[in-house]
């Protein structure tokens, strides 16, 4: 593959300027890779010792299931998102992630994550610059599930999946092809499947955007980012797609 065009390449030089040797050290990274099929969780709540993932093409979510059988997704994982990064520290995987269309990913055992850090540091400060993004993305979540109404909720959500995607060159300022159903938007969102599709109804009668046959067109992009309240901000590598 060519590393410079990778999509975690590209996010990760959107935060630093990446060295010859910074790249090295990144092909090195991807050098294992795995095909995954929709519906087989790639790493499950409670496995032990379970390497990381570099998501290379495909989308997965990460999810944890409830007593009463029900799921609650806490991420969208896109190409150039790490997978089970927590788990190499932790030793112990605390959700599960499970691919919803076909993935390649790159396999990362975390002798080869400290390896990498300790050869290029500006790539572990970057690392590090991702991984506080998604907690910023985690916190914008609980704000939105506990005071964000339906509609605001889900505009919020699917204009932060359009920032996330341009970063990597998959998404332009007017929409991107998204393959989640009704079904994970709700278990997403805190959502029923019935009110999602409500919801996707008002904001498309609204003219401000329609999600039909896999992907979301902005028809109004300033109105729906007035209207979600969307502060690039919390994003902090971002602020091109508001341009």
């Amino acid at each position: 593959m060519n590393i410079q065009n990778s999509p975690l390449t590209r996010k990760l030089g959107s935060y630093v300027v990446l060295s010859d040797n910074d790249l090295d050290v990144l092909a090195q990274l991807h050098k294992r890779r795995r095909i995954f099929v929709p519906g087989v969780d790639m790493i499950h709540e409670g496995q032990k010792n379970q390497p990381a993932y570099i998501l290379a093409n495909g989308w997965a979510i990460s999810f944890k299931i409830l007593r009463d059988g029900t799921r609650q997704i806490v991420d969208i994982q896109v190409p150039g998102d790490f997978l089970g990064l927590r788990s190499l520290l932790f030793r112990t995987s605390d959700h599960n992630i499970e691919p919803i269309t076909r993935v390649e990913a790159s396999v990362v055992q975390a002798g080869d994550l400290f390896d990498a850090f300790t050869r290029t540091p500006r790539l572990a400060t970057a690392v590090l610059w991702a991984a506080s993004r998604d907690e910023a993305m985690v916190v914008e979540h609980l704000v939105g599930l506990g005071r964000r109404d339906a509609a605001e909720r889900t505009a919020h959500f699917l204009l932060e999946l359009g920032a996330r995607l341009k970063l990597v060159g998959l998404a332009k300022l007017d929409g991107y092809d998204c393959p989640l159903s009704q079904h994970v938007l709700s278990d997403a969102l805190g959502l029923s499947a019935v009110h999602i599709n409500r919801v996707l109804r008002q904001l498309r009668e609204e003219g401000m955007l329609t999600f039909r046959n896999g992907h979301v067109s902005f028809d109004d992009f300033d109105r729906l980012v007035a209207f979600a309240d969307f502060d690039v901000a919390y994003l902090d590598d971002y602020a091109p797609m508001l341009k």
